[in-house]
């Protein structure tokens, strides 16, 4: 293995295997964010200006590549996943109320909800027409069921919002239907593309599915982060009225009093309730979760994931691409934002 594993690899350095194609990815992306419609344009040149580090197309391409080299299939592919997992925030933007992603206005917030809508729905238009120059069945299908499941997952996400209140085994259905599938559909259509046999596209399937949780238990990690460690806002989870992880054990660990005050508090904030201080009782749940160690056990149940997925990945020789999948799993539990 290279030395870019012994410490936290850049997005740059992981990216080096498939450079050239890279740049090949990033010109059929732009080409996707065109429109003849001047609002439509205006639109999607914002939101072409916010995609951010594009781990979802990277993991494509390095699933593509770790087998055979990428083809064009593996381009139209990595762009229509990244075209629907971007159309899927801009639609849970109008529906979750989110003013702001990435610190950036949504595009609801902008605009209106109608234009938001209206060009996720372009996106996903967009999305069709990629997947239909592909010609592979097995794309159509991951693509689709993708879709599927990002929708069911925010159904189950609000149906879960109304009584706020969930286990762990529940946390885990929520973000195995969203964050989860939504990697392993990447990985999956990557091997997919570049002909991996059935035994690598298996190895490939799970290690996707696997960086997802990953990446989705350090997001909700960085709700009981300190402010300056991440750079972004912390307790919008708790805002939002969701409970996630690291509060989901911590209330597990608790006397059954202190969790019971806990919940409370909870129901009063989920109810933008005006006989509390809002900021003093997130501090009161942050410092609950901290004290009784729930981050903690996120972590480790992160790093559980992480040594999962690298041993999905021992079915692969040794290359700057298994090496590049490895220190993709290394991001996703050490990043900073």
């Amino acid at each position: 293995m290279c030395s870019i594993l012994n410490t936290m690899a850049t997005i740059t350095e992981i990216r080096q295997p498939i450079e050239p194609a890279w740049k090949q990815y990033e010109r059929l992306m732009e080409n996707s964010l065109r429109a003849d419609n001047k609002l439509q344009q205006e639109v999607l040149s914002y939101v072409g200006s916010r995609r951010g580090k594009q781990l979802r197309p990277l993991l494509v391409m390095l699933s593509a590549q770790i087998c055979n080299p990428v083809t064009d299939k593996t381009l139209k592919s990595a762009v229509a996943l990244e075209l629907l997992h971007t159309a899927s925030l801009i639609h849970d933007d109008v529906v979750d109320n989110s003013d702001t992603r990435r610190g950036i206005a949504s595009v609801h917030t902008k605009w209106t909800n109608k234009v938001a809508v209206l060009i996720g729905d372009y996106m996903l238009a967009k999305v069709i027409g990629l997947v239909a120059e592909v010609r592979n069945i097995r794309i159509l299908e991951i693509v689709s069921n993708l879709g599927k499941s990002l929708s069911s997952g925010e159904m189950v996400q609000l149906h879960v919002g109304q009584s706020m209140w969930i286990d762990e085994e529940r946390y885990y259905q929520v973000i195995e239907q969203k964050t989860a599938q939504l990697f392993q559909a990447c990985a999956e259509a990557g091997a997919e593309s570049a002909g991996c046999t059935q035994r690598q596209r298996a190895a490939l399937r799970e290690y996707g599915r696997l960086l997802g949780l990953c990446f989705q238990i350090k997001d909700d990690i960085f709700d009981y982060s300190d402010l300056e460690e991440i750079g972004k806002p912390t307790l919008s989870d708790l805002r939002d009225g969701k409970v996630t992880l690291p509060l989901i054990e911590a209330l597990r660990r608790a006397p059954q009093s202190e969790a019971e005050h806990i919940r409370e508090l909870g129901e009063l904030l989920a109810a933008h309730s005006e006989s509390i201080e809002t900021e003093k009782a997130l501090q009161e749940i942050k410092a609950f979760v901290l004290r009784f160690k729930g981050d903690e056990y996120a972590v480790q149940q992160m790093l559980t994931h992480k040594k999962q997925a690298t041993e999905a990945l021992s079915v692969f020789r040794d290359s700057p691409e298994k090496t590049s999948l490895i220190a993709l799993l290394d991001y996703a539990i050490n990043r900073v934002q």
